[in-house]
């Protein structure tokens, strides 16, 4: 018998503080009109405490919660991060050693803005070959690797996690996907560079460590090469889609999609204007919020796609039947 991944259940959890933009022009050159003419973007979420594991910890335990099911059933945690709290120990670890999920096998997926279709798709070949239940996390505390001096970033990003669990169904959930990366042009999204530090390196580097995005370049990027990876992902199937759950980078880079796949812009879900971009965090998190509104309805067989792009550079499209 062939088991698939199958998403069950949704959660997220993001910081109380709420950052406006009408707060960030009192710390710098901006505006609200400039920052929601060119994104969309209203306010974000900031932490002020939490570490990129205390708010995934929050959406384990929030899914385990939904679902009635105890951490040692489950048998893998992937998160997905680009600012995780260590290099080692993962954030995947500190989430299991915090909820007791002591069977499961645990790691980290660096592929930035993308990260959680990514871990999506390698979770769901974890249960095609044998596991039953995992959690997909998406977090990031992005606001840690901003200058904030910087108004062409850090008006951009906010601070959140969502998440997914994923259980074995006689069912194929996911119907098609496409997954690509390209090296070439890594350098157009950087972040948290470390420069080679011994006794013995030769190395001189003035290279920041802080978040740096070549932004037309990115915008560029989602508007044609993501555009062919969803197209190419909707004519895998003849089922209609219900909803695009995309990045949610750019409300103008939805805009454009929209209108290149020949889609109404409704279909299009949005919730940047209240988060910002959270990298890996956004998709999960709007999933959740489209499930609590009951626009979508975990079980009803509705089709939607996933997209995500962003550092790497790297894009990922999946079609699932939720």
């Amino acid at each position: 018998m062939n088991n698939f991944g199958q998403i069950t259940q949704t959660a997220s959890f993001v910081p109380d503080k709420a950052v406006t933009n009408d707060q960030l022009a009192q710390i710098m050159d901006t505006s609200d009109e400039w920052i929601q003419s060119r994104t969309g973007i209203k306010e974000r979420r900031i932490t002020t405490t939490e570490n990129t594991s205390d708010l995934c910890i929050k959406v384990a335990e929030k899914l385990l919660e939904k679902s009635q099911y105890s951490a040692e059933e489950l048998d893998f945690i992937i998160v997905a991060t680009m600012s995780p709290d260590y290099y080692s120990p993962s954030v995947a670890c500190l989430v299991q050693g915090t909820i007791g999920a002591n069977r499961a096998m645990c790691f980290d997926l660096s592929a930035a803005c993308s990260g959680f279709v990514y871990a999506l798709s390698v979770a769901d070949k974890l249960v095609r070959t044998g596991a039953k239940k995992g959690l997909v996390i998406g977090g990031e505390v992005i606001s840690k690797t901003l200058d904030w001096t910087d108004r062409s970033t850090a008006v951009l990003f906010g601070d959140g996690a969502g998440g997914v669990l994923l259980e074995a169904s006689e069912t194929e959930h996911i119907t098609a996907e496409s997954l690509q990366a390209d090296g070439k042009r890594a350098m157009s999204l950087t972040s948290g560079f470390t420069a080679v530090n011994s006794p013995y390196s030769e190395n001189e580097t003035s290279q920041s460590s802080y978040l740096s995005m070549e932004g037309r370049e990115i915008f560029d990027f989602a508007v044609r090469d993501v555009v062919e990876q969803i197209k190419k992902v909707m004519n895998q199937q003849n089922k209609e889609i219900d909803y695009f759950l995309l990045h949610q980078a750019n409300a103008r880079i939805l805009d454009k999609i929209a209108k290149k796949v020949n889609v109404s812009r409704d279909k299009f879900l949005q919730n940047m204007d209240r988060y910002g971009n959270t990298s890996a965090a956004s998709i999960p998190i709007l999933l959740d919020e489209a499930v609590a509104s009951k626009k979508i309805v975990l079980g009803n067989q509705q089709n939607v796609i996933l997209s995500g792009f962003g550092g790497g550079l790297t894009w990922a499209t999946l079609s699932v039947i939720l």
